[in-house]
Formats: C-alpha cells, sequence, structure tokens
C-alpha cells in the first residue's frame, strides 16, 4: 500500500522515466504479488482480423505488458464500439469487463472547472476575482497570497502554487481536503500568479473548496446534481468518505513499487488524496458521453465554454502541442485539427480521450501506470488513430 502513495496522478498523469520496454504480462501469483514473464495474456475480444483500434489495444498488451486495455469509441454520427485486451484479473485469469469502470484520476478536474464556471454564469463566482473573495485568509504562504491569485488561475494552473501531491509521502490514511492544502501551504510558490504554467493539483482543492463555500454543500453532491444527474452518467460517481471500492464491474488496477519490480494489486484504495483533482469513478463510455455533452453545449452557456476553450501552452506532463484552458485540454491530431479532453492517472489505472468538434470521441484505460515516456505516447496513440481513422 506504501508503494501506492509514490504512483500519484500527475496532469494527465504521464510518468517521468526513460524508454524502458516492458515484458509482457503473466499469471504468476504468489502472495498477491504478480510479476513479469514471458506469456501475455490472451485479448479479451480480439477479431480475426482486428481494426486498428484493436490492434492497438493489443499492441499494448502484448507487447507493452499492460494487464489490461479497454476503449470505447464513437463516431461523428452517434454511432458506437466498446473494445478490451488482456485480462481483467491477473490471479483469476478473468475476462476483462467490456466498458468496465475504472479509477479516472484527473479527468476530475474537468467535472470541478465545470461547476466552478456554472456558478461563474449563474454570478454567484467571478473567473477573476481573487481567491480570498471566497476563503477569506486562508491562503497565505511563503510567496503565496490569495489576495494575489484568481479563480482563473485556479483552474489554469498559472497560480504558482505548489503541487501537494509531490509531498504526500508515504502516509495511508484518510485525507480532508484542508490537509492537502495545509500540505502545500508548507512550501514556498513555484513562481508569481500569473506568471507562468505548472501543473498542480492544490489548484483544484481550491476549486472544490471554493465550490463548497460558495454553495453551502458537498463537492460530491454539487458534481452530480449538476452533471452526472443532469446528462445520465449512470456509472460515474464521486466515491464516499471511506469508500475503497470500485461499485461495479471492474478490471483490476496494478502498480509497481519501481520498474522491474512485480505487480500488485491496487485496485482498492482510499482516493481521498485526490479529491476535486482527482478522485472521481467512471467508464470510458461515460467520458465520452461527458465530454460530448460539454463540448456540444449542454453543461454550460456559451460564454463560459469559450472561457474554458481559452488555452495556454501546457508542458509537462502533457505531449507536444498540447494546450490547457480551464480544466480542458486540447490535443493536436495527426490527421490534423485537435481533441478536447484531460486524461487521468492513479493508482492502478491511466485513461486518455477525448472529442473532437465534429462530434467523435474516444476513451482509452489502461489498468497499471505505465512505466515510461513510450509506453503512454502508444497510450496516446490509440486516442489518435480511434479518432482519425
Amino acid at each position: 500500500m506504501r508503494a501506492q502513495l509514490r504512483q500519484r496522478f500527475r496532469s494527465s498523469g504521464r510518468q517521468r522515466g526513460g524508454r524502458r520496454r516492458a515484458a509482457p504480462v503473466a499469471v504468476a501469483v504468489a502472495g498477491g504479488i504478480m510479476t513479469m514473464g514471458a506469456l501475455a495474456p490472451p485479448a479479451a475480444s480480439a477479431a480475426a482480423s482486428p481494426d486498428t483500434v484493436q490492434q492497438g489495444l493489443n499492441a499494448l498488451v502484448h507487447t507493452d505488458g499492460l494487464p489490461a486495455a479497454l476503449a470505447s469509441v464513437k463516431n461523428h454520427d452517434g454511432r458506437a464500439r466498446t473494445y478490451t485486451a488482456g485480462v481483467g484479473d491477473l490471479a483469476t485469469g478473468s475476462k476483462v469487463p467490456r466498458d468496465g469502470q475504472v479509477r479516472i484520476g484527473s479527468n476530475t478536474k474537468t467535472f470541478t472547472a465545470v461547476v466552478v464556471l456554472q456558478l461563474v454564469g449563474a454570478k454567484k463566482i467571478g473567473l477573476d476575482a481573487p481567491v480570498d473573495t471566497y476563503l477569506p485568509g486562508l491562503v497565505r504562504g511563503e510567496g503565496i497570497d490569495g489576495r494575489r491569485i484568481t479563480v482563473r488561475q485556479l483552474l489554469q494552473h498559472t497560480s504558482g502554487l505548489p503541487d501537494y501531491v509531490k509531498h504526500l509521502g508515504d502516509d495511508v490514511r484518510y485525507y480532508d481536503p484542508r490537509d492537502l492544502l495545509d500540505i502545500a501551504l508548507q512550501h514556498k510558490a513555484d513562481f508569481a500568479p500569473g506568471t507562468k504554467w505548472e501543473y498542480s493539483n492544490t489548484n483544484y482543492v481550491l476549486a472544490g473548496l471554493i465550490i463548497q463555500k460558495v454553495t453551502g454543500r458537498p463537492l460530491a453532491e454539487e458534481i452530480d446534481r449538476r452533471i452526472i444527474t443532469r446528462i445520465g452518467l449512470r456509472h460515474t460517481y464521486f466515491p464516499a468518505p471511506g469508500d475503497l471500492t470500485i461499485r461495479e464491474p471492474h478490471p483490476k488496477g496494478y502498480y509497481q513499487d519501481s520498474a522491474g519490480a512485480p505487480l500488485r494489486d491496487g485496485t482498492e484504495s482510499d482516493p481521498s488524496w485526490g479529491w476535486a483533482a482527482g478522485q472521481m469513478i467512471s467508464t470510458n463510455s461515460d467520458l465520452n458521453r461527458f465530454f460530448t455533452a460539454l463540448l456540444t453545449g449542454r453543461l454550460l452557456p456559451a460564454a463560459q465554454l469559450a472561457q474554458m476553450r481559452t488555452t495556454v501552452p501546457a508542458g509537462y506532463p502533457f505531449g507536444s502541442g498540447a494546450r490547457y484552458g480551464l480544466g480542458l485540454v486540447s490535443t493536436p491530431l495527426s490527421c490534423g485539427g485537435v481533441y478536447w479532453g484531460h486524461g487521468g492517472s492513479t493508482t492502478g489505472y491511466e485513461t486518455r480521450g477525448g472529442v473532437t468538434d465534429d462530434g467523435r470521441a474516444a476513451n482509452v484505460a489502461v489498468t497499471i501506470q505505465p512505466p515510461g515516456k513510450t509506453t503512454m505516447r502508444r497510450v496516446e496513440s490509440v486516442v489518435d488513430t480511434a479518432l482519425c481513422r
């Protein structure tokens, strides 16, 4: 469990590390620990002549050694298809549940940003108002002053606030949102507000606290009422305090203490350290539905959606050409244009995907945080393939 806390989500979750080819995963169980072996698990839904998306998922399992990969793809005409590869449980060899639930990590940030922007549209929050307007005196530290940080800078990662995730250590427990903020405020600012871009999960903890202060309701209830119920996301939820499980059929998620170490089951874990920045659970299809509803104006007034889509260049952990709006990322496509989404990383799971302006949607999930940038880029390439084919 301690190692799980070293596998923090990073923005969309890409990990540092050099090029490394992972051996395929075999079922080799000893005391709940899986090792990397010479035999790859079979693709759960591979056809005799698989299409390019299925081929991409198969390669992630057989070549890159990921336990399982899942995808959901929707064409611009609304036709949808789900895919799986690998095994859902290395101990039993069970199939990957089609469109199974996964922890979606930093995709949660887009949900949080939508609620903030709904409140902006209702004139209950000002995008360019200081954080102190809503949380007076709370945000103070070395080089840190909530009177000089705006709500917009929180949502766009231009606040300069240090990222609490980097300083959590190995303490496995429930974290209250104020605990996470306090950890961040023990460290000096990364830069003066508005002077550069750098990803910090602390920004979204503060955004969640502002939502709660303005509405007088828990963040989870506001996300459920304003988004999940509104657009019918039947397999999406914000885990309650103390809920370590995943409710519906799901593939197990795995982690490693270090590169080359045995795989461990990290499916059940306390997600409270993610809160407004990364606590939610969903499916690939529900994420496609969410981002489609967002981009087609079902969740935000036109003015607030335009603000959300106003971007600045984004650095690590996003790829070349990516730009960050207000909780929304644009990523270039090899066939031209961009897709809009976010991506997420948390213990046991990685997700990537988004939607295009003409209605295409794709989301891919894998059941381990890939051990290097090369494998992560191949996960992203499956998204590109699905949206460009």
